[in-house]
């Protein structure tokens, strides 16, 4: 069993591993489908935050959201892309972490989402804590305890 003092992370939060705001793809709320799906496609992203005007969160949006978005009864209704807006598809209610939360809470969080959006106190968004992030906090503090 691999055993790491509490200490090591007592005094690591969420601001000191997340993907700033400024570097994060998203969507704003009132963007059609069409160009949500340009997003998520030239970003690689499965998966990007929706934001209001303010940046505010408010959701998120992936690809597979919009396409069940453009799902018909017998087709693929393509021309539902020019129609529809994210937040007619978007999911509300998702993880949120605040940027002072601890490591514990967001390693927590992180086991069952590849990423949580991250917010200040007002609701704006942050940025994202990557489980890619979690997991090469962890991958360093086993390493160093095995010396």
């Amino acid at each position: 069993m691999i055993s790491i003092p509490k200490d090591d992370f007592q005094q690591i939060f969420v601001k000191d591993l997340m993907i700033s705001s400024e570097k994060v793809a998203h969507v704003q709320m009132g963007n059609g489908l069409e160009h949500a799906l340009l997003v998520l496609v030239k970003s690689g992203y499965s998966a990007i935050p929706v934001l209001d005007s303010m940046y505010k969160l408010h959701g998120l949006i992936s690809t597979a959201m919009i396409l069940d978005g453009m799902l018909g009864l017998e087709r693929i209704e393509f021309e539902r892309l020019d129609e529809m807006k994210v937040e007619q598809v978007m999911k509300e209610d998702i993880p949120v972490l605040k940027l002072d939360d601890s490591f514990a809470k967001a390693l927590e969080m992180t086991i069952d989402h590849p990423f949580i959006c991250a917010v200040n106190e007002d609701g704006y968004f942050e940025g994202i804590l990557t489980r890619r992030a979690i997991l090469k906090l962890l991958n360093k503090k086993v390493r160093q305890h095995n010396r």
